[in-house]
């Protein structure tokens, strides 16, 4: 019987090596539901947070200027117009998400001093663990614990900024809307300092016009910043929130919002009062949740 042929090393494949492995999603059960990490086949380098399919937070880990979302966009606008380019701020930032304004500060406004409270501790982790944010002269302390609570906490006159944007999936919580909770905000303001707050609404925006009474409550200074289609009740979407007590820059921030890819209105003075004319200021005694979206919203497949 004849020997065996003698096996010959096999040649190497023909062609370009294998691409490198591209990101995958990250799935993890929270508290407040399933959280999905999804990267950004279109942008190297961009997450998409969600939480039970709804948008949470869009971060770009190559640009941290870069803001996908409009709301954040309009915050980022608001932010840039309120002291002069590169300024440090103290900021207290409620509901985390993925960090995406604290990150926009802390790039456009080094040495910024940034505090975020997120209810959602396994949420943060996962954002920690996947989606860093420390780096070289990033001031940032993200810590778990519910909003309200730590807005009670903070020193009388010491924060310039206060952003409010928490959603308990896709709605914000009773306890977060009402005159105590502002005054708190208020209270924790340096003078001239800014409160900002993200809310969603829809037809007949019964919701924003109750917290923009109850934001001309506390604020003497107020506007309202969304889209047309929004404020004219035709359809859901985002709504920012902003007061202070000193004049706000309304101009500036109006032409920023202008300019925007996703063009925005700012609503402020008799048109803000028309606005919520006829609607009582939200106590703690009458607060309710924010009303949920209609179907397919803000859903992602």
């Amino acid at each position: 019987m004849p020997d065996p042929p003698t096996p010959r090393p096999q040649d190497p494949p023909v062609g370009p090596p294998d691409p490198p492995d591209e990101p995958l999603p990250v799935v993890r059960r929270t508290d407040l539901g399933q959280a999905k990490l999804l990267p950004d086949i279109d942008h190297d380098g961009g997450w998409l947070l969600t939480l039970d399919d709804t948008p949470q937070s869009y971060v770009d880990l190559g640009d941290p200027t870069h803001l996908e979302f409009e709301y954040t966009r309009r915050i980022g606008h608001l932010v840039d117009a309120l002291a002069p380019a590169g300024r440090p701020l103290d900021a207290l930032h409620l509901g985390g998400g993925a960090l995406t304004v604290p990150r926009y500060l802390a790039a456009t406004r080094p040495g910024s001093r940034q505090r975020v409270v997120e209810v959602d501790g396994p949420l943060l982790a996962l954002v920690e663990e996947h989606l860093p944010w420390q780096g070289p002269g990033v001031d940032v302390t993200a810590v778990v614990g519910d909003a309200r609570a730590a807005l009670a906490c903070v020193a009388p006159g010491s924060l310039d900024l206060v952003v409010a944007d928490v959603f308990h999936g896709s709605r914000t919580p009773a306890h977060l809307t009402s005159v105590e909770f502002l005054r708190l905000a208020a209270a924790a303001l340096r003078p001239g300092g800014c409160y900002a707050a993200n809310l969603a609404d829809g037809p007949p925006l019964a919701f924003a016009r109750a917290l923009a009474a109850t934001l001309r409550a506390v604020f003497p200074e107020a506007c309202l910043i969304a889209e047309p289609p929004v404020l004219r009740g035709r359809r859901y979407g985002n709504i920012l929130l902003v007061g202070s007590d000193a004049p706000l820059p309304v101009a500036d921030l109006s032409r920023r919002l202008a300019g925007d890819v996703f063009p925005a209105r700012l609503t402020d003075g008799a048109d803000l009062a028309a606005f919520a004319a006829r609607t009582a200021p939200v106590t703690d005694a009458t607060a309710a949740d924010s009303p949920p979206p209609p179907d397919g919203a803000f859903s992602v497949g």
